[in-house]
């Protein structure tokens, strides 16, 4: 026989919850988005993953360091002729640890016919090639005969060097230095 147990608070079930057994919190809404919105997320994630793969695997895509491109402002010895410009002053700088290089340099370029207006040392001694630098498009020639005069080096567009006052500026390297060696006796002073 089955006993009889007196009802206590535990027998009521509040009216709207169906449930028999345990007895929990109803769910919170918008919990079914919340989960379809996270399967979605990690679904497009792993196609990405999925499409990169292929992509790497295919030669389409690469992480390797790309090399550097060649500088802008370089321009091809052939589309400018070399001028000698008599009124275009050149500061000559020198980047060795060569004692009276640049005074050296103004010298060579003065007899070629390109005036020097004055010479120091560089803020380096360390540089390893002879660079001539000209401020704006329409210096190209002139820097281009200054190079012509030297020998030796590059020309490049930079336009800060007219912020310094320059038009054209000489900065001597190690290669220079090798090419035109200033004797001891020689080495005028820097200016």
């Amino acid at each position: 026989m089955a006993q009889k147990f007196p009802r206590d608070r535990f027998d009521s079930v509040p009216h709207g919850i169906d449930r028999v057994g345990a007895h929990r919190a109803p769910a919170a809404r918008g919990r079914g988005w919340l989960v379809f919105g996270v399967a979605v997320l990690a679904a497009v994630l792993l196609i990405g993953a999925g499409i990169a793969a292929l992509m790497v695997f295919n030669g389409r895509l690469d992480f390797a360091e790309p090399s550097a491109p060649p500088a802008a402002t370089e321009t091809p010895a052939a589309t400018v002729p070399a001028t000698i410009a008599p009124d275009v002053p050149v500061l000559v700088l020198n980047g060795t640890d060569t004692a009276g290089l640049a005074a050296a340099a103004a010298e060579k370029l003065q007899a070629a016919g390109v005036p020097v207006s004055s010479t120091a040392n560089a803020s380096e001694d360390t540089l390893q090639d002879t660079v001539v630098y000209y401020a704006s498009p329409e210096l190209e020639g002139a820097a281009r005969g200054v190079l012509g005069a030297l020998g030796i080096g590059d020309v490049r567009l930079d336009a800060t060097i007219a912020e310094t006052g320059g038009t054209i500026m000489v900065v001597l390297g190690a290669d220079y230095a090798a090419a035109n060696p200033v004797a001891e006796g020689e080495a005028p002073a820097e200016g």
